[in-house]
């Protein structure tokens, strides 16, 4: 079971956002999907409710991941993302805990880029791959990034950390699906967002199976050498 962690302590970064959108293009063909609102806000569980399809499934965990992330193990679920609230709480270290794998949203400002070193510190201190996807990023010119985003792409270098190579752009149609209850991909698939989210999940596959990949070579020189 591959399990995403959506986190930043910082509030207006867009973890909801990305949570419901890249929840639906996991979740597709047999393969099942489970989102998990962990913000006593409920952004994520606002939109869902909105949805005519009822999927992905969705849960809070307001009070514990833990036994979440098991039932939805022991159910057949394939994948999890899992939506953290603005802090650095035992909650949101839970959530990174049983991460397969860390997305650290940041908009490109010098606050959101100071924000993001306590999630990565809480990262590295458990292991767990992460990686920062910069959103709400201004749009790209002649092929360009812009400014503001060159400059945070260069901060974040100095921190060391990984950092998709994309963005996820300023983009109204991001807004208009999700008052629809909607993701891009539902709402406009030919649109420039929808391209961009579907290339940001087609990057989280990939980094999953390096993650997996990983694991299970280093569980079979473990064997062998037992």
């Amino acid at each position: 079971m591959v399990v995403i962690t959506v986190a930043s302590r910082k509030g207006g970064s867009g973890k909801s956002t990305l949570t419901a959108h890249l929840g639906t293009y996991a979740n597709k063909g047999s393969r099942l999907c489970l989102l998990v609102d962990a913000d006593p806000q409920g952004s994520l569980a606002l939109w869902h409710g909105l949805r005519k399809s009822g999927d992905p499934l969705l849960r809070t965990a307001t009070r514990g991941i833990d036994n979440l992330v098991k039932a939805a193990k022991d159910a057949g679920i394939e994948w999890v993302f899992i939506y953290t609230p603005p802090q650095m709480s035992s909650l949101v270290s839970d959530a990174i805990r049983a991460a397969t794998l860390v997305l650290i949203p940041a908009r490109p400002s010098v606050f959101d880029i100071d924000a993001v070193k306590d999630t990565i510190e809480c990262c590295r201190e458990r292991r767990k791959p992460y990686v920062i996807v910069l959103n709400g990023a201004p749009a790209r010119r002649d092929n360009a990034d812009a400014l503001i985003t060159a400059a945070a792409r260069e901060k974040l270098d100095e921190l060391k950390a990984p950092l998709w190579s994309g963005q996820i752009t300023h983009r109204t149609t991001y807004s208009l699906a999700v008052a629809e209850g909607e993701s891009v991909r539902e709402y406009d698939p030919a649109s420039y967002a929808a391209d961009e989210m579907a290339r940001l999940f087609s990057a989280v596959e990939r980094s999953v199976k390096v993650i997996q990949g990983a694991s299970s070579a280093a569980g079979a020189m473990h064997r062998r050498a037992a």
